[in-house]
């Protein structure tokens, strides 16, 4: 199962409520901060994101793996409520590259000032010095290759 987050930012172009993210209004979120709802939850550049406790822990009561996107705050959040939760860091395979290609990214969506788009690349440069505690890194050279890599970690830790 793929986790979908809760989010308070409004919706980008071509993003679907349910599949991308569950967008919430700020008062909802709080609501469910309130009712202990999220198993991890965040303010990201002004906008809350959390990750809903109930669909991760019926999917794991019914023996299925669910695979979260989510940033190494959450992370760590996730390992603190679930200790045997296996955490994948996922890297590009240069940091420099990486830094310059998200910054060409958050440019052309045009959805963030210059404050906002040095922030975002701050942050993503100290999450790059995070991955020595997880269980895994994986280089994110060739996706498809990535993509096999993780799938065979999920794998080996099912039959484990």
């Amino acid at each position: 199962m793929f986790s979908v987050s809760c989010t308070t930012r409004p919706p980008r172009p071509g993003e679907v409520d349910g599949r991308d993210y569950r967008f919430v209004s700020p008062l909802q979120f709080e609501e469910l901060i309130e009712d202990g709802a999220f198993l991890e939850w965040a303010e990201v550049f002004g906008h809350h994101y959390g990750t809903l406790i109930a669909p991760i822990a019926d999917a794991l009561a019914a023996g299925r793996n669910v695979l979260m996107e989510i940033d190494v705050q959450g992370a760590r959040s996730v390992r603190a409520r679930f200790p045997d939760a296996v955490l994948i860091f996922v890297v590009p395979p240069s940091a420099s590259n990486f830094l310059q290609q998200l910054e060409d990214r958050l440019r052309k969506r045009g959805s963030e000032n210059e404050t906002e788009i040095a922030s975002r690349l701050a942050a993503a440069r100290d999450e790059m010095g995070e991955s020595s505690w997880f269980d895994h890194v994986v280089v994110n050279d060739v996706v498809e290759r990535a993509a096999a890599e993780v799938a065979a970690i999920i794998d080996a830790q099912a039959g484990a």
